[in-house]
C-alpha cells in the first residue's frame, strides 16, 4: 500500500501551485474563508451540497488562505485512495494485484487531475473506495456493517451523488450470491444511508437552478469516460480495456465477492445509473462519479494477474531458481508496465498541469486587470459571476469602484454579491465617461444573450452609449476598457451614484 499512496502524493505534488485559480475553485476559496455563521447563510439559499465540505476548507484555510492549501486535502484524499484501491486488491485476490491497482490509480490522469484541485471530487473518492473495503470486509468476515454506512453517508453528504455506490454494492451482492444475512446487513445500513441523506436532497431540490446549464448525456459521454477511465492515451486505453476484458473471467459462478464481482459494478453502475437519469433531467458531469474510477484500474491487475501467471512460471523454471520459491518476477513486471504507462501518458500529465487547461484562469485576468486598473477606476462585471476574479484576488481591483454593486458576497449570503436593479445599473452608467469591463467573451461577443434584466441592461449600455478602447483577453475572459464617444448626450440631472469600493 506505501508505493501507491507515495507515487499518488509524489505525482499529485509536482504542479500543485499553477499560479491560477479556475471559477469552481475560486468559489472554494471564498467560500472557506468566510465566517461559520456567513456559511451556513450562504447554504440556505446555493451551493448546500458542498456545506460540508466548505465547513472542511474552513478549517484547513485558517492555517493559510492560500491555493496551495486550499488543494492539500484533495491531494491527501487522492493519495489515500491509491492506498484503499491496493488494499481492495490485495483482499479480493493477492498482495501484487493490490499493488498494481494501486500505482495504476496513481498514474491515471483523471485522478492526478482532481488531486490538483480544491473541491470535493477527490474526498468523496477517498470516502466511496473507504466504504467499498468496509462493505468487502463485512461481507468476507461477517463483521458489523454501521462502520460502512457511518462512512458511506458522510462520503454523500461531501456529495449527494455518491449514493449511487449501494447500487454497485447491491449489485456486486447479487453477483455473489450472498445470503439473507449478509441482504439484511447490508440493507440496514443503506436505509440508514438514505434516510439520513433525505434533508440534503430537499434542499438541494430547491436549488437545482445551478445545474440548468447541464445537457443529457450521450453515447460520446460514456466514451469519453471510459477513456479516461482507462487511459486517455489510445495505446495504454486499449491495453488497459483488453487487461479488463481479461478480468471479468469469473465474475460469475462463485458463491463469493471477487475483484470482478466488485470493480465492474463500482466502475459501471453509478455512471450508467447517472447518465440513464440525466435523460429526463440532466445532472451528469464526469467529475459526479470520479468515484467509480477505482474499479477500473481494480479490473485491469484482475486481467494482469492472469497474464503474470504465465510470466510467473517463466521465471521460476528458469535454471537454478529453488523449487517452492516464489518469484517477485512477475510483480515486478507489473511494476514496470505500470511505469512505462506512466512515461507515455506524461505530456498528457504535464499539459494538465497549465493553468490554461482548466476552463478558465482567474490568476492570469486579474494580472490582465491589474496592468490596466489604477484606484478609482469604475469596474462592471458581465455576468455578475465573474466578480469571482476580484473575490479571489482583490489585490487587483484594490481601490477600484464595483459599479453595479450594492451588498458584498459574505453579508448579503450570496456566492458574488447583490447588484442594483436594471434601471439602477443604467442610471449609474450613465455618470460614467469610461469603465472596465471584465466579461464573459462569449456575452460581449453577441454569442450568449444574457437572459437576467441587469445582465441584459448592462449589456445595453455598453452596446449603445460606450465603445471599446482597449482589452486583454485570457481564456474565454475578456477585460476591456469602454469610454463613452465625445458627443455623447448630457446625463440625466440625478446625483452620482456611489459604486462600493474594492
Amino acid at each position: 500500500m506505501g508505493l501507491p499512496v507515495l507515487a499518488a502524493l509524489a505525482l499529485g505534488a509536482w504542479g500543485l501551485d499553477r499560479g491560477g485559480m479556475w471559477r469552481d475553485e475560486a468559489v472554494s476559496l471564498q467560500v472557506g474563508r468566510r465566517t461559520v455563521p456567513q456559511i451556513w447563510r450562504l447554504l440556505h439559499d446555493v451551493d448546500a451540497v458542498h456545506g460540508l465540505y466548505y465547513l472542511l476548507l474552513h478549517a484547513v484555510l485558517a492555517v493559510h488562505p492560500g491555493e496551495v492549501v486550499l488543494r492539500l486535502p484533495s491531494l491527501c484524499a487522492a493519495a489515500g485512495t491509491a492506498g484503499l484501491v491496493a488494499a481492495l486488491g490485495m483482499r479480493l485476490v493477492r498482495p501484487r494485484v493490490g499493488l498494481w491497482a494501486g500505482l495504476l490509480y496513481a498514474v491515471t490522469p483523471m485522478a492526478g487531475h482532481y488531486a490538483q484541485e480544491g473541491r470535493s471530487y477527490a474526498i468523496v473518492a477517498a470516502g466511496a473506495a473507504g466504504a467499498t473495503l468496509l462493505f468487502v470486509r463485512a461481507v468476507q468476515g461477517g463483521g458489523p456493517w454501521w462502520p460502512y454506512g457511518a462512512v458511506l453517508a458522510l462520503t454523500c453528504w461531501l456529495h449527494e451523488f455518491a449514493v449511487l455506490l449501494l447500487l454497485a454494492h447491491a449489485v456486486s451482492l447479487a453477483l455473489a450470491r450472498a445470503g439473507r444475512r449478509v441482504w439484511r446487513g447490508w440493507a440496514g445500513a443503506a436505509v440508514a444511508v438514505v434516510a439520513g441523506l433525505l434533508p440534503m436532497v430537499a434542499v438541494s431540490r430547491g436549488q437545482a437552478a445551478q445545474v440548468a446549464w447541464l445537457r443529457a448525456p450521450t453515447a460520446e459521454t460514456a466514451e469519453r469516460l471510459l477513456q479516461r477511465f482507462l487511459g486517455p492515451s489510445d495505446a495504454v486505453f486499449w491495453v488497459c480495456l483488453g487487461l479488463a476484458v481479461l478480468g471479468l473471467q469469473g465474475l460469475v459462478g462463485r458463491r463469493e465477492v471477487t475483484c470482478a464481482g466488485v470493480a465492474l459494478p463500482v466502475m459501471v453502475v453509478p455512471p450508467a445509473a447517472l447518465m440513464l437519469a440525466s435523460q429526463f433531467s440532466p445532472l451528469y458531469v464526469d467529475r459526479y462519479v470520479l468515484y467509480a474510477l477505482a474499479g477500473a484500474p481494480l479490473l485491469v491487475a484482475c486481467g494482469a494477474e492472469r497474464v503474470a501467471g504465465a510470466v510467473g512460471r517463466l521465471c521460476a523454471g528458469g535454471p537454478g531458481s529453488p523449487a517452492g520459491r516464489r518469484s517477485p518476477c512477475p510483480a515486478l513486471t507489473g511494476v514496470l508496465a505500470v511505469a512505462l504507462s506512466l512515461l507515455h501518458q506524461l505530456p498528457l500529465l504535464q499539459k494538465d498541469r497549465e493553468p490554461g487547461h482548466r476552463p478558465d484562469d482567474l490568476g492570469a485576468v486579474s494580472r490582465a486587470a491589474a496592468r490596466g486598473l489604477v484606484a478609482g477606476d469604475p469596474v462592471l462585471f458581465l455576468p455578475g459571476p465573474m466578480r469571482n476574479v476580484a473575490l479571489t484576488y482583490p489585490r487587483a481591483f484594490r481601490g477600484t469602484r464595483d459599479v453595479a454593486l450594492v451588498a458584498g458576497a459574505a453579508e448579503s449570503g450570496t456566492l458574488y454579491g447583490r447588484e442594483a436593479g436594471p434601471r439602477e445599473v443604467r442610471r449609474r452608467l450613465a455618470r460614467l465617461d469610461r469603465v472596465w469591463v471584465v466579461a464573459d467573451g462569449r456575452q460581449l461577443a453577441g454569442r450568449r444573450a444574457p437572459r437576467d434584466p441587469v445582465e441584459r441592461a448592462k449589456a445595453t449600455v455598453l452596446g449603445q452609449q460606450f465603445v471599446a478602447r482597449r482589452e486583454a483577453v485570457r481564456g474565454g475572459v475578456t477585460v476591456r476598457l469602454y469610454v463613452r464617444p465625445l458627443s455623447r448626450p448630457p446625463g440625466p440631472p440625478s446625483p452620482p451614484p456611489r459604486p462600493v469600493r474594492w
